[in-house]
């Protein structure tokens, strides 16, 4: 979809795709908006990752179905275990990343909307589609912040959901007719030459919460659109996890699960964590020289969202190139972004060469 890189040509994005909110990088200082990205000079200073790993040096994703309880669990692992918590990406992590002062329009973040795919699942405008390829580049995202966070710091990540379980809902919304066999093999394609330049994360924890229990919660939700969400379409996203999702990535990482119930003892989890041995998926077979490789790659953010784009004609996420251009124009001229963060007038920056 050509509009999600308009905003990563900007001055404005290229600062702060270096690192996102969370994330310390290593580099020297040129000036007061500028700092050398970590790269192949900084490893031949002697710059090493594996020296800064510690036990809890991992990357953890707790998933589950709608209204689990699995944003609790993973802020209360993450402060439990000494790790950074990332809550769930939505439709507006490009808004954080890029530092926005307020989140903007949809246009600007893939012209697709959350609430109305709860409200009209079956919109025959692609809404549905474009959520779901949006959301797929915003996991990618926020997953390569987290390897990013982990290589530079040392310390572990615990996230809601990832890229890899980020299907569980493409198949969820075909089995219920709402998008069509060509996003499927488009999100396939996309999925395959992206996805395996990523190492899995080190442990997943399943929360089973019934789809019953789910739509009851979201019925009592104070979101509206949450009310009507078809039982349907959450039972298929319990069985896809359950019959797709876990057995494959049960192959590759560490996998914990617990119903609603044993999440309350947080003690509990951890020392079920303590016991795993991580001895299984390619973490294990790292070093500094496949680690230094790995963070030039999570560092540059174009080169991640570059990843998700095929030249393939699909009418749900192709956009045309007047309308990118119209699209383009029209986020440059929102205040701050005409130049470079630090650069802008019109939001007050004072730089000696605007005077």
């Amino acid at each position: 979809m050509a509009l999600r890189f308009a905003r990563l040509l900007l001055p404005t994005g290229a600062a702060a795709f270096k690192a996102g909110r969370h994330v310390r990088t290593a580099g020297i200082h040129t000036c007061t908006v500028r700092n050398l990205k970590y790269g192949w000079l900084a490893f031949v200073l002697g710059e090493r990752t594996t020296a800064r790993f510690k036990q809890n040096s991992k990357i953890f994703c707790v998933d589950g179905n709608l209204a689990s309880g699995k944003g609790a669990l993973a802020q209360k692992l993450a402060d439990r275990l000494g790790m950074l918590y990332m809550p769930e990406a939505d439709t507006h992590y490009l808004d954080i990343m890029t530092k926005e002062p307020t989140p903007l329009d949809t246009a600007y973040n893939g012209k697709c909307s959350l609430e109305r795919f709860y409200m009209e699942p079956k919109d025959k405008d692609g809404n549905s589609y474009r959520l779901q390829s949006w959301m797929y580049l915003m996991r990618l995202l926020q997953y390569s912040d987290a390897i990013e966070h982990l290589l530079t710091t040392g310390q572990g990540v615990v996230l809601e959901r990832s890229p890899f379980s980020d299907m569980v809902f493409l198949e969820a919304m075909f089995s219920q007719g709402y998008i069509r066999k060509e996003c499927v093999d488009h999100y396939n394609e996309i999925k395959s030459i992206s996805l395996c330049e990523f190492l899995p994360p080190h442990l997943v924890i399943y929360v089973d919460s019934p789809a019953e229990e789910v739509q009851k919660k979201l019925k009592a939700s104070e979101k509206p659109y949450l009310h009507n969400v078809p039982l349907s379409y959450l039972k298929s996203i319990e069985t896809v996890y359950k019959k797709t999702f876990l057995p494959k990535i049960s192959e590759e990482a560490e996998v914990l699960s617990y119903d609603v119930t044993q999440i309350q003892d947080v003690e509990k989890v951890a020392e079920d964590i303590e016991y795993l041995k991580f001895e299984k998926g390619p973490w294990v077979d790292q070093d500094d020289v496949t680690y230094h490789h790995m963070r030039v790659l999570v560092e540059d953010k174009q080169r991640v969202a570059n990843m998700t784009c095929i030249p393939r004609y699909l009418p749900e996420v192709t956009i045309g190139a007047h309308e990118f251009d119209r699209d383009y124009y029209s986020f440059k001229s929102l205040p701050g972004n005409k130049y470079a963060k630090g650069y802008n007038e019109d939001v007050g920056d004072k730089y000696i060469w605007l005077k």
